[in-house]
């Protein structure tokens, strides 16, 4: 890492480790998966299973749930600032963590299964459970993440965000394609049983339950044989002394212009990864197909987060950055584009099914490049000395420009959305709106057809890739170009 100077920053991406360091990498990495596996739910199979149930609104109020991954820095400078010394300042947060989110998934995994089976599922008792192990799993990342700058060699703090990447990458593949095609009847009759079951081989219950038992199990492990180096009195802020710093960071000239950045970034391609999905599998794509694109993108998320942190070594760290930007941008008219040529009759050719698959594994590639590569950055930039809430700051606003459009994109989509149904019973004819679910499924059972005169997903999906290509170019750009030459110490608050 450079100490200063005026010549950017630079780094080796990827020394030589020691035994300790892989051992370490590797605690990292099984720490991460276990973060993404409520992340993979609540992101990915959770919408996708209650959609055909729910409407696009009430999907966007699922979608709260997942706000505390992106309002961390609320309650970081706690979890950086208590702990018992006996136990390590990380471990005093992430054993209890682990306990807890163990406990309630064991507790779901005995009445989830309930809840998902009801006619209408109450999307707010659904909203309030997921958005606390969502809270579990965002407090145990500021640990993890502050221990991460603790637990390596000054020399293998790269290694950090391919940690963080290969793990959570990997708990979300495991909560999202390997949950969706076990949980499918279709799926499980087809490579696993001899006679049809109208049930999948996997119930979120039982999938629940098995991960409750890894948490213990790991927990177990880091109470009686992981040690915790003690920490350093010159390391230790009371919370007060934490949030002034918070403030005093987030006040430098650079900070502010990087956390503007951060939160307009990402309303270019919103709708698309809100949306698209959700839309496929309303025109009759399967999930468990859709869930092959993660299946295929699994693998390459892994070689890009290697390869896309070598990228990010030199004078502009945030190059990778930039480029997957204009490329996310693409493929969001892409995607918007594949649903609109989609079969309204399902009847779905290779052709077809490998544009869906290609599209969507694009546009997960150029997601990782930004990821890794703004997480290198902010890894390289980040103080040692409040490495957790540093470190937490700098992803609670990454997070945040991803979370906060989503709820309105959702919203939106319905707001835009006109489709009429006429229902003819007793030689009367009445109109009746069918935008949501239940009123498609009152359409379909009363032998009328839903007609849709204006789909809102078009509509909100050219006006988010418009402002996205102006932020771009008139903002985001210059910006980024401006701020990635900054040499380390810019960043580091005056002592």
């Amino acid at each position: 890492m450079d100490s200063g100077g005026t010549s950017g920053i630079s780094v080796e991406a990827y020394p030589r480790l020691s035994t300790q360091d892989y051992q370490n990498v590797a605690l990292l990495v099984v720490l991460y998966l276990l973060q993404g596996i409520p992340v993979g739910l609540a992101f990915g199979s959770v919408p996708f299973l209650l959609k055909s149930k729910l409407s696009y609104s009430e999907i966007g109020l699922f979608s709260l749930a997942t706000y505390p991954y992106s309002l961390k820095l609320i309650w970081s400078p706690i979890v950086d600032a208590i702990y018992s010394k006996r136990v390590g300042r990380r471990k005093s947060w992430i054993i209890p963590i682990q306990l807890l989110t163990g406990s309630l998934f064991y507790w779901l995994g005995k009445h989830v299964d309930v809840m998902f089976n009801q006619e209408k599922p109450d999307v707010n008792t659904l909203t309030l459970l997921f958005f606390i192990l969502i809270f579990f799993s965002a407090t145990q990342d500021i640990a993890v993440d502050g221990w991460a700058l603790t637990l390596l060699s000054k020399n293998s703090l790269s290694y950090a965000s391919t940690a963080q990447t290969i793990g959570l990458n990997t708990g979300y593949f495991l909560s999202f394609t390997v949950f969706l095609a076990f949980n499918s009847a279709e799926f499980s009759n087809k490579y696993f049983r001899k006679e049809p079951i109208e049930y999948g081989f996997l119930s979120m219950g039982s999938y629940l339950t098995f991960w409750s038992v890894v948490y213990l199990l790991v927990t177990i492990w880091l109470i009686f044989i992981k040690g915790e180096d003690a920490t350093h009195s010159s390391d230790e802020m009371d919370i007060k002394t934490v949030y002034r710093t918070i403030w005093n960071i987030c006040k430098m000239p650079h900070m502010r212009r990087l956390i503007v950045v951060l939160l307009v970034a990402k309303i270019g391609f919103i709708a698309n990864e809100s949306v698209t999905g959700l839309k496929l599998l309303e025109k009759g794509f399967s999930k468990e197909d859709l869930a092959l694109a993660v299946l295929i993108d699994f693998p390459i998320q892994l070689l890009v987060g290697y390869y896309a942190a070598k990228w990010s070594n030199g004078p502009q760290p945030l190059k990778p950055w930039t480029i997957a930007f204009y490329g996310r941008l693409f493929f969001a008219a892409v995607g918007m584009i594949v649903v609109y040529v989609f079969p309204t009759d399902k009847k779905i050719s290779t052709e077809m099914f490998s544009l869906v698959i290609a599209s969507t594994v694009m546009s997960s590639f150029m997601s990782t490049v930004q990821f890794v590569s703004i997480s290198a950055f902010f890894t390289i930039i980040a103080d040692p000395v409040i490495g957790g809430t540093y470190m937490t700051l700098l992803a609670t606003f990454s997070n945040f420009g991803g979370t906060w459009p989503r709820f309105f994109v959702l919203e939106a989509v319905d707001y835009f959305t006109e489709a009429t149904c006429k229902i003819v019973k007793d030689n009367t004819t009445s109109i009746i709106q069918c935008v949501s679910e239940q009123g498609k499924t009152i359409c379909k059972d009363n032998g009328g057809t839903c007609v849709v005169h204006k789909d809102g997903y078009y509509i909100v999906s050219i006006a988010t890739i418009t402002i996205g290509t102006i932020l771009l170019l008139g903002f985001v750009f210059p910006q980024i170009k401006a701020l990635q030459t900054l040499p380390p110490k810019m960043w580091r608050l005056k002592k």
